[in-house]
């Protein structure tokens, strides 16, 4: 019975370790469209119907197996410099953010805090060409008390009692990442917007370790990612996007759309949306995706199917993840959308 329940914990080890070569990231969502700093610092406060936002992002994954995670992350951004009424208006975009990753029985953590600065610069009324960088600071942490070694088989059971051969109580480890970013924005106008974007992270390729290694580096890790926004009619916009990363040997590429659905009517003064949208990553999930937006409020929820090599260990069950993301204007009477057209609903 032992071996039998051993033999199944290894099975979904390896499978979790088949997919994480997949998938390869050490900081992602699905929803890496509602978590813009975290995928790009050009993306700071680079929004056109705010001057200000605030967002929150939760995923709970692979809750079936022994290796759960559970990872958090909350946001902000503002705009410096934005107010006039110049269709050419530049600005300046200040944020930050929390992020927060959990797992296993070791809880084994990543917490990091980073700020992040952009600047966004119109080339043309059609064109603009966002450029930033952000530093953090990253903490790892494990609880070694709440794992068990071989040092700690009695031959019958893991007896908690002995010593484990290894230090006890929570190691942590501490270091610093630099990240940078591009994004070029085309414009044409209100119908159409797309946004090529491309971003390094650790580019100072920082030390990561329990045991002072010199050797465990942490890998840059490059991006790119493509959204586009096609008006098609009053009542439907089109967002297809493209997101691809890689670190060390590992890659992960994300491709879908989001379609929105104007539900606003001459009855209600306030614009709201339904959203609906279907992902795939490529050689691990099928993403749904379904949400609403209501006047300053957008809350969006998505389930991971997996279809990878885990599949048959979890039961096709991945992840659930929910963003909740607000903002406003400082200025009631200035229209932020002069800086730049973007398709959205009147």
């Amino acid at each position: 019975m032992m071996k039998g329940r051993w033999c199944k914990v290894l099975l979904c080890v390896l499978a979790v370790s088949l997919s994480w070569g997949v998938r390869g990231q050490s900081i992602h969502f699905s929803q890496y469209f509602n978590a813009p700093l975290l995928v790009n610092p050009a993306n700071t406060a680079l929004s056109p119907d705010y001057d200000y936002r605030i967002g929150a992002n939760y995923r709970n994954q692979w809750a079936v197996l022994p290796v759960p995670f559970n990872t958090s992350s909350a946001f902000a951004d503002v705009k410096i410099g934005s107010g006039g009424d110049k269709e050419t208006k530049n600005w300046l975009g200040l944020g930050g953010v929390i992020f927060n990753d959990r797992s296993g029985n070791g809880e084994l953590s990543l917490l990091q805090m980073q700020g992040a600065i952009a600047y966004h610069l119109h080339l043309s009324r059609k064109m603009m060409l966002s450029f930033g960088g952000s530093g953090a600071l990253v903490q790892r942490a494990v609880n070694l008390d709440k794992l068990t070694f071989d040092a700690q088989w009695d031959g019958y059971n893991f007896n908690t009692r002995r010593s484990n051969g290894e230090k006890l109580g929570t190691l942590k480890a501490s270091y610093t990442t630099v990240n940078a970013g591009l994004n070029l924005a085309f414009f044409p106008n209100e119908a159409v917007y797309t946004k090529l974007g491309v971003g390094l992270a650790n580019i100072n390729e920082p030390i990561e370790t329990f045991y002072n290694s010199t050797t465990n580096k942490v890998n840059m890790r490059p991006t790119i990612n493509l959204d586009m926004l096609f008006k098609t009619n009053e009542q439907l916009i089109i967002n297809p996007s493209v997101y691809f990363g890689m670190q060390g040997g590992a890659s992960e590429l994300v491709f879908g759309s989001l379609f929105r659905r104007n539900m606003s009517s001459e009855r209600y003064a306030k614009a709201s949306e339904l959203i609906v949208g279907l992902y795939h990553r490529l050689g691990d999930a099928v993403i749904g995706v379904a949400g609403y937006q209501y006047s300053g409020w957008q809350l969006v929820a998505n389930y991971d199917f997996t279809i990878s090599t885990l599949g048959p260990y979890n039961a096709g069950y991945g992840a659930l993840e929910i963003s909740l993301i607000t903002g406003g204007s400082f200025n009631k009477g200035y229209n932020s959308r002069a800086m730049y057209t973007c398709p959205r609903f009147n």
